[in-house]
């Protein structure tokens, strides 16, 4: 006896694809921003660095690497592989900030929440 399934696609609302596409832009648009302050080697970019004990010589290769996976992120097909590579990244600067010993960390992982939710 064999049964029988319908399986009927369901598809989100419009609001929720909305939320989604809001939830996952806005991370994104931080990260675009925060990368470019880097590749110009920003003023403040460039003391906030060294604040945190990372040479300068390093900020154009974060920059490089922070903008490259946010792109990632933001092509529907590579949208997954970018959100975890931003966790991973968000997860490097979180944890910056606690070792360092401030309240700051919590961005990061906000943002990296962010990601989680708008690529579902």
């Amino acid at each position: 006896m064999t049964q029988s399934t319908d399986v009927t696609a369901s598809r989100p609302s419009k609001v929720a694809t909305v939320a989604g596409w809001i939830l996952g832009i806005l991370p994104a648009l931080l990260l675009l921003f925060s990368a470019s302050m880097a590749l110009v080697k920003s003023p403040e970019a460039v003391k906030g660095m060294m604040q945190h004990g990372y040479q300068e010589r390093f900020i154009l290769v974060l920059g490089i690497v922070e903008l490259a996976c946010t792109l990632l992120y933001l092509f529907p097909r590579t949208a997954v592989l970018g959100a975890i590579l931003l966790t991973g990244y968000l997860g490097g600067a979180t944890a910056t900030h606690v070792i360092k010993g401030e309240r700051q960390f919590v961005m990061p992982i906000v943002g990296s929440s962010g990601f989680c939710v708008g690529s579902a």
